[in-house]
């Protein structure tokens, strides 16, 4: 069976980042799972401007709308802007710099697989 879902459309869920995360204090993610396939999971996230950190996963994901950067411990940048992909990796230590409020499509490995 084949199915499809319009990425501006999806309802995401919002939360408050940890304080271990948020450099800029109020800053809030939103994340909505859509799919898995083949071990695939995709879905679309969300990120208020500001900053934040993470550790990845094996991730390929697609910028939608908004910008800013998101840099590795290494570095490495990757300038986000709408039509960007970006790829990632579990050992990614990343700082995500926001200037203007972002959503992704991201396609992950499921866990086990």
């Amino acid at each position: 069976m084949i199915r499809s879902y319009q990425s501006h459309d999806v309802d995401t869920t919002w939360t408050d980042l940890p304080q271990d995360k948020a450099v800029t204090p109020g800053v809030r993610t939103a994340i909505a799972e859509l799919d898995a396939v083949g071990g695939l999971e995709v879905g679309v996230w969300e990120h208020t401007v500001g900053t934040s950190t993470d550790v990845g996963d094996d991730e390929v994901f697609v910028v939608i709308e908004g910008r800013g950067t998101v840099t590795d411990q290494h570095g490495n940048v990757i300038e986000l802007a709408p039509g960007v992909v970006g790829i990632l990796h579990p050992e990614d230590v990343t700082t995500w710099v926001i200037t203007e409020q972002l959503r992704k499509v991201w396609i992950v490995c499921s866990e086990g697989s």
